[in-house]
């Protein structure tokens, strides 16, 4: 999980992130951020579910509270990315509502090709 998660994103994006605890164990985790250079914009930068509480609906909870944080401050879409080969993640945004792009080739650098997701609050 860390590889696609740097404490840069805990330190200064913690008031737009989520957690989810069960007995004081970490269960799940959002992290998204209110952009900064798109006032409309809100992004989804990595989630995580334990696998003993997936298919429980917590992903679902935490994206829902991330929409409730996201329309507080007045943002209207929701974006995050994958890569066209997760099919799961692709499967569960579209069930929350998302559109999937067409890929965009070399998106983070050469080789890697990412779909984005966006939903309209």
């Amino acid at each position: 999980m860390t590889a696609g998660l740097s404490r840069l994103f805990l330190d200064h994006f913690f008031r737009s992130s989520l957690v989810a605890e069960v007995n004081d164990r970490l269960v799940g985790f959002l992290v998204g951020f209110l952009s900064p250079s798109q006032p409309t914009v809100a992004y989804i930068h990595y989630v995580a579910v334990d696998p003993d509480f997936r298919a429980k609906g917590l992903a679902r909870e935490l994206y829902t509270r991330f929409f409730d944080l996201a329309r507080a401050d007045a943002r209207t879409v929701v974006q995050a990315i994958t890569s066209p080969q997760n099919h799961r993640s692709i499967a569960f945004h579209t069930s929350m509502g998302f559109t999937v792009s067409a890929p965009y080739e070399n998106h983070d650098g050469p080789g890697t090709t990412r779909v984005r997701f966006d939903r309209t609050l």
